[in-house]
């Protein structure tokens, strides 16, 4: 039996900036993301049923306290923590929801406000006790591995993953690099963009150490944003014919979390999730029936540039080892079998955590309505999400543009 179709049929973000640099506060920076989905899918916010809501750091009912600047309607707010795969988390829940008949329209909602400087001063701030943390058996296999160092521990993380794979593959320090250039080239058309600048190779290669050969421009840095966007289902739809021209349809969408061969095999490659993100992206393949070759955009979570090639392999994009080779054709930018991370992801665009997953949508469903000016990807029909947290978690979607002719019948 098939699943209801949910579909997305108005997006909003804050353009994502350097932590404290907008003198917003998340309340205000989801406000404006929000208000800007809202107008989009021609709603007010009375009109929304339930709504998730995305963040990392901060306490509880951090959700309540941005969405009553908005209105006070009494609905069902789920806060959503699920590291940095908790704004695509966030979307997963509101097509259950939708799916499940309990609602109609529905909005996922993410952000983040951040602090200057590496991931590890958020954490450090906010560890107060001495509970294991999520990531103790990740730092573990690390440890185990290539040792720990002063460098920020996701730094190390992806970065080693990277080291393990030029190891194994023969992949080149300049592969990582050419993925960082072409990012920051992506940015400079995205007016929402943290950064917008072009970069040389040789900036990107002989930027300053933040772990082993890794340098700062192939890094993501901390960012204060927000992301939202409004679901609705088919039945709602039916009834507002007028949304139907921008509506996007959520083709499929999976969450999973962490296999056993991420402690058991002494992999970085494994540790930082390469087997949940490759299983996620086979299941939802076969469930579908879409796969990479009828994608031709992808927004993907490149935190740190190892990860983005990691990530072309985990996702079926090429054989396993054969990531550079991807790089080596163009076949991640425009002219080649894919544009990957027009956007600028997460290494220019930002990544404001919790509103990270959020903004990928945004981006696939604005390239699939044809709406991103200098950034557009030409004849858009089908676009891939990738999004994945340390800990761990990982969703995985595919978005089309609405079958018109469903809605003439």
């Amino acid at each position: 039996m098939s699943k209801p179709k949910v579909y997305v049929i108005g997006g909003g973000m804050t353009k994502f900036s350097k932590p404290g640099s907008s003198g917003m506060d998340y309340p205000d920076l989801v406000k404006e993301a929000v208000n800007e989905a809202l107008s989009e899918a021609k709603l007010q916010y009375k009109d929304i049923q339930q709504a998730t809501v995305s963040y990392l750091f901060g306490g509880t009912c951090c959700g309540q306290r941005a969405l009553y600047e908005i209105g006070l309607t009494g609905i069902p707010i789920f806060n959503v923590n699920n590291a940095c795969a908790s704004g695509s988390s966030g979307v997963f829940l509101c097509k259950q929801i939708i799916e499940s008949g309990n609602a109609d329209i529905v909005m996922a909602v993410g952000f983040e406000k951040m602090a200057t400087g590496p991931l590890d001063n958020m954490r450090n701030a906010q560890k107060t006790d001495t509970r294991a943390t999520s990531m103790d058996n990740h730092i573990q296999v690390m440890s185990d591995t290539y040792g720990l160092n002063a460098s920020p521990i996701t730094a190390q993380m992806f970065g080693n993953a990277g080291k393990e794979h030029m190891e194994k593959y023969g992949t080149k320090r300049e592969h990582f690099a050419k993925i960082a250039w072409k990012n920051h080239l992506h940015s400079v058309n995205n007016p929402k963009s943290q950064f917008t600048k072009e970069y040389s190779l040789d900036q990107v290669m002989n930027a300053r150490k933040i772990h082993e050969f890794m340098g700062l421009l192939e890094c993501s840095p901390t960012s204060d944003g927000a992301a939202a966007i409004v679901l609705c289902s088919e039945k709602f739809l039916r009834k507002n014919s007028h949304l139907w021209e921008q509506a996007i349809e959520i083709v499929g969408i999976k969450l999973g979390t962490d296999l056993p061969s991420v402690f058991s095999e002494n992999s970085n490659i494994k540790m930082v999730g390469f087997d949940m993100m490759h299983k996620l992206a086979n299941d939802l393949y076969k469930e579908t029936g879409i796969g990479p070759n009828h994608v031709q955009v992808i927004e993907l979570h490149d935190c740190f540039a190892p990860n983005e090639l990691l990530s072309y392999e985990a996702l079926g994009l090429c054989p396993i080892g054969k990531g550079g080779e991807i790089v080596d054709r163009g076949d991640n930018t425009y002219g080649g079998k894919w544009v990957i991370n027009p956007s600028g992801g997460l290494i220019s665009k930002g990544h404001p955590i919790g509103a990270t997953g959020v903004a990928q949508v945004v981006e696939l469903s604005n390239q699939l309505r044809g709406r991103c000016g200098k950034r557009q990807v030409k004849d858009v029909r089908y676009a891939l999400q990738h999004n994945i947290g340390i800990g761990g978690a990982g969703v995985v979607a595919l978005y089309t543009k609405a079958n018109l002719e469903k809605a003439k019948l």
